[in-house]
């Protein structure tokens, strides 16, 4: 081999040798890479370290010993979670001589009494890293265990005990484990503990398991209208209890959900092999959600917890359509009897196997099978029993696979030329434009044939296209899945968007790169646009989360003053406008009663050319992300109950009054 291959080669190793392999200890390995023990740094992680404590506390009391939890949020992002349990072990550790269990349990990693399953059946905190981690990225922790009538405590900083643990004294009517701790700033920056999103964690947790209490408790200054200085929590109907708060008045489609709870069979080898409660409704005008659970752990992924709900749902319902005669029964898939369900499933089980250490997905195998067993057999009664409920949700679900079928066949409509789009099953009176635009295509859908005419005349036919339809369409809110099908303005607006509805909706095939939806500017001009959001949020929610649908600002008035003319949207724009621009002149003032009557150059100018538009994108708020509280305002201010509209015209008219009077 020639030399010459290493002639640019370092002829010395000196810079990769012994030395430069490190030995971290102890917890440094955390502080150096907390992503890979709560995954990362950011607001979910600083949340996860509450999780880690509670779901001790919680371990404790699905074991039986017990029966109160106290979660504190105070100043300072200082959190302290205490329970009645049996207290971490405080005697010497038989393999680290001098050091108390506690002090062996805080600051070295994979400790625990989880791992033999002699101490917990069933528990949440499997890797024996989860309070040690917590102690890792806390700039201050403080433990104190009541045990045998003695109170004691140890206090740490970043990971390292302060002292040793201190026998404080007495403690005769106390018991159980305190932990105190504030996140090192190093580690998260400015980050603050949320107090809504901790008070919801502390109530999940009590529907979580129906035998303890949970009591929430905050600083007054970190208190609001939905976060109380101090509640209780406590639940016997568990998740039956949960899921009745969750859909509220809503409507569905049988008059009780499916739920129950039941224990697994032994094992082999005797042992028990945990349990599963499960609660499930179908909201008939609304989307619903799922929340899976493992041994009080969220799994916000699934995992084969949900495969077996799924599959247990799906073979039933097929059995149930064989046992009716429903012979097109036997082409149901999951995702129609899933997809709009409000879906709560908890499950206990022995050594459960997680995607990773924030636990987001289940991979046990033996779970799927554990629960498909056990769910079946209660879900073939709850359809059988009554037969009127199982054809209706069974008939509920056919509509949903129908659906899914046809959506099927529309989904091959893509964004493509007008060369090629004669080929396409597009609506007759879209007015296509003329290219792909990169990432500019605009489809404006707009209100009547008149305003339609203009439109055509005054945008860009490259990149600019434009569907007019009649008037104020169905509201979907409130129709029937067969009503829906058969509209055809609804259908229209399906094939032009090309990218299929509901669970089908893929932003990808979307033909275009911005939905503007441009009504007049008047009241039947809001209602139209009303009934288009509401369409688009409920047939296509991944195109309103995907930030493509907008409203246009046409004008109400054109103000007019010698050769000087403006535009104002509406009346307070208008007497903006009189009393800066038109200021002491006599002002001609011309009112706009649709689009239609707008000249398509004056239509183009302030309505459809980029440079001089005014537009509104329309969004979910993150708060809202998981879409059930916007589906809720939906539903009952665009369902079918008339009461709900009533109601929320009387709870608001005061605020709607005042917002009138300061205006």
């Amino acid at each position: 081999m020639s030399d010459d291959l290493f002639e640019n080669t370092p002829t010395s190793s000196g810079d990769y040798d012994a030395s430069s392999i490190e030995v971290l200890e102890g917890l440094e390995p955390v502080r150096r890479r907390p992503g890979m023990y709560i995954g990362g740094t950011d607001d979910r992680a600083l949340h996860h370290l509450v999780a880690e404590v509670l779901d001790n506390s919680m371990d404790e009391a699905v074991a039986g010993h017990a029966s109160r939890i106290e979660v504190r949020l105070d100043e300072g992002n200082r959190i302290t979670i205490a329970d009645n349990g049996r207290g971490m072990p405080v005697d010497e550790h038989p393999k680290y001589p001098g050091k108390s269990t506690l002090e062996v349990i805080l600051t070295t990693l994979h400790s625990g009494g989880k791992f033999s399953g002699k101490a917990y059946a069933t528990s949440g905190g499997l890797h024996g890293v989860g309070v040690s981690v917590v102690n890792a990225l806390s700039d201050y922790t403080r433990v104190e265990v009541a045990r045998d009538k003695t109170l004691y405590a140890q206090e740490f900083s970043k990971g390292a005990p302060k002292g040793g643990i201190e026998e404080i004294g007495s403690a005769p009517n106390r018991r159980g484990t305190t932990v105190t701790f504030v996140p090192d700033t190093e580690i998260f920056g400015d980050r603050k503990f949320n107090p809504k999103r901790l008070f919801k964690l502390a109530r999940s947790k009590a529907y979580l398991f129906a035998g303890v209490e949970i009591r929430w408790k905050c600083a007054e200054s970190l208190a609001s209208e939905e976060v109380p200085a101090e509640a209780v929590f406590k639940f016997p109907g568990g998740l039956a209890d949960h899921l009745s708060e969750q859909l509220g008045g809503r409507e569905c489609v049988t008059a009780q959900p499916f739920a129950g709870k039941q224990d697994f069979p032994d094992n082999d080898q005797g042992l028990k092999q945990g349990s599963v409660e499960w609660a499930i409704a179908w909201p008939l005008y609304s989307d619903g959600s799922t929340s899976w659970y493992c041994n009080t752990v969220p799994t916000p992924d699934g995992g084969t917890h949900e495969q077996g709900v799924r599959a247990a749902l799906t073979k039933g319902l097929r059995a149930f359509g064989e046992l009716t005669g429903t012979k097109k029964a036997k082409d149901l898939t999951a995702d129609d009897i899933m997809v709009g369900a409000e879906v709560m499933l908890s499950v206990f089980i022995r050594d459960p196997q997680f995607q990773s250490q924030t636990k987001d997905r289940l991979t046990s195998p033996e779970a799927a099978r554990l629960v498909e067993n056990a769910v079946r057999d209660h879900f073939d009664h709850f359809l059988s029993d009554n037969m009127e409920r199982g054809k209706a949700l069974l008939g509920q679900v056919m509509e949903r696979m129908d659906e899914r079928l046809r959506r099927k066949q529309e989904r091959e409509i893509k964004r493509k030329t007008a060369t090629n789009a004669k080929k396409l099953r597009l609506p007759g009176k879209l007015t296509d434009c003329s290219g792909d635009g990169d990432g500019e295509t605009e489809l404006f859908i707009v209100e009547g044939d008149s305003a339609g005419g203009s439109a055509k005349q005054a945008r860009n036919r490259k990149t600019q296209a434009i569907l007019p339809i009649r008037g104020k369409i169905l509201n979907v809110a409130s129709a029937t899945a067969d009503k829906i099908r058969a509209n055809s303005e609804i259908a229209d607006l399906s094939l032009a968007m090309g990218c299929g509805t509901r669970k089908d909706c893929d932003p990808e095939n979307l033909r275009y790169d911005r939905i503007i939806i441009m009504t007049d500017a008047d009241v039947d001009g809001a209602h139209i646009a009303t009934l288009l959001m509401t369409f688009f949020f409920q047939e296509m929610p991944e195109i309103v989360r995907g930030g493509h649908l907008y409203l246009a600002q046409p004008p109400l008035y054109r103000l007019t003053a010698g050769k000087e003319s403006r535009y104002a949207r509406d009346d307070e724009h208008r007497k903006e406008l009189e009393e800066t621009v038109f200021k002491g002149k006599k002002v001609d003032v011309g009112r706009f009663k649709g689009l239609g009557e707008m000249n398509p150059a004056q239509l183009r100018e302030t309505t459809m050319d980029p440079e001089t538009r005014s537009l509104v994108r329309i969004t979910l708020p993150q708060e809202f992300e998981d879409r059930a509280g916007v589906a809720r305002l939906v539903d009952e201010l665009m369902g079918k109950n008339p009461e709900h509209r009533f109601n929320f015209i009387q709870n608001n008219a005061g605020d709607m009054d005042r917002d009138m009077i300061d205006a």
